[in-house]
């Protein structure tokens, strides 16, 4: 075994307060100072090794070495994930539920997703005449709600909107908190799992109707590699997992829309230009905004990598914003520049807002070919289809907050149809 003193050692009792006080750039700033892409630390009283890079990412999706089971706090799947997940599972198990994700995230999806999304925009607008100002960032995550109920075959009724938009959002904001966001996350959890399970047994139960194929049916069926079914509450844990992060894409409308107004050169490409310029100014707001800071995963049989010896079990977390900022893979990281993406080569370990690897097989966010379709919709809605004033307002985000936005969540005057 070595004696791993190659390593940088951060040389504080416990790094837990300062990761919360740093947030996103926590790893990269010390990736950066010890001139490493791997260095050991304490977080909540263990040793943990933070990695980060091209190569840091295709070892930590090698499904021999690492696991995702015990990796998670569980203040953090009492909050995002909910117990039990997709998210936690490992080997055959793992595969076989990822795949019924995937099922549900193919082209077809994509497309029905993005023009549902396109529709809640266009009511939006509507709606929008009539007010002073739009906060674009609030309206996305209705929008979103809408839709991805809609998509998913779940019931919404107009009166009962505003708190279950309000409460997937509060999921994904309980991410990085402490105190009373992460305690209205949890909240927000345990009501809208009790809400999905009744409507699993209702549709099992033929009180509701569901289309075979759509997100609630295939939840409420899906068998187990037993050929046993979910119970009513773990198809619902995982029929959230399928919405929920569609709900966080709002994060990203905000983040494109301060993108177009804090580069207005790339406005009139996307006005005129082929789809490859939307997916190129989509990919580069997903690179260079920050989304997912980090994620977790235990070492499942002890091995060596960059002369550091990787004990079982132990906690290993991959940098995902360092990654996605990483001078090594990203000519000026530090830039927004859209067109990075005309020569990129499209490699599963570099850009990794949502993860690396391959989605059908490891742990790779399966939503994310829906999560660029309904960012590309929005963005043709934004420049295409309105023109709205953009008062002066704080669009700065703070990277010490997890996750973070536009601080005005991109406020919008005059919002007429084009």
């Amino acid at each position: 075994m070595s004696s791993n003193g190659q390593v940088p050692h951060d040389k504080t009792l416990d790094n837990t307060l300062t990761l919360i006080k740093e947030g996103y750039p926590f790893i990269k700033k010390r990736v950066e100072r010890y001139q490493t892409d791997l260095f050991e630390t304490r977080l909540l009283g263990q040793k943990v090794v933070c990695m980060s890079g091209e190569e840091a990412a295709k070892k930590f999706y090698d499904r021999e070495l690492f696991k995702r089971n015990g990796a998670l706090p569980k203040r953090i799947l009492k909050s995002l994930f909910g117990e039990n997940a997709v998210q936690t599972m490992d080997g055959d198990a793992h595969i076989h539920r990822k795949l019924l994700f995937v099922s549900l995230m193919t082209p077809p999806h994509q497309k029905r997703v993005a023009e549902l999304v396109m529709d809640e925009w266009q009511s939006a607008a509507e709606k929008w005449k009539g007010m002073e100002e739009v906060v674009l960032f609030e309206e996305a995550k209705e929008v979103l709600t809408r839709a991805s109920c809609k998509w998913a075959g779940i019931p919404l009724e107009e009166d009962e909107v505003k708190e279950r938009t309000e409460d997937f959002f509060e999921m994904v904001n309980a991410f990085g908190a402490f105190g009373p966001t992460h305690w209205k996350g949890r909240m927000a959890r345990n009501k809208t799992e009790e809400w999905i399970k009744r409507l699993i047994e209702d549709v099992r139960d033929g009180k509701l109707d569901a289309e075979k194929g759509s997100a609630i049916y295939e939840m409420a069926f899906h068998k187990k590699e037993d050929g046993s079914m979910l119970d009513a509450h773990m198809a619902g844990v995982e029929l959230i997992n399928v919405v929920r992060p569609l709900i966080a894409v709002c994060i990203f409308i905000a983040f494109s829309a301060a993108a177009l107004y804090n580069y207005p050169e790339y406005k009139e490409n996307l006005r005129s230009g082929t789809e490859t310029y939307f997916e190129n100014f989509v990919q580069e707001v997903r690179r260079y905004y920050p989304f997912v800071p980090y994620l977790g995963a235990k070492v499942k049989k002890e091995f060596t990598w960059r002369d550091y010896t990787f004990e079982e079990e132990m906690l290993v977390l991959l940098d995902i914003y360092g990654t996605n900022h990483d001078s090594a893979l990203w000519d000026e990281p530090n830039d927004f520049k859209p067109e990075r993406f005309f020569t990129w080569a499209g490699g599963l370990f570099d850009l990794i807002p949502q993860g690396g690897g391959e989605a059908s097989k490891g742990h790779r966010c399966p939503g994310e070919g829906i999560t660029i379709e309904v960012m590309k919709t929005s963005l043709d809605f934004l420049v295409n289809k309105i023109d709205y004033d953009v008062p002066e307002q704080d669009l700065s985000y703070n990277l010490d907050k997890m996750p973070t936005w536009p601080e005005s969540g991109f406020v919008m005057k005059n919002v007429r149809e084009k």
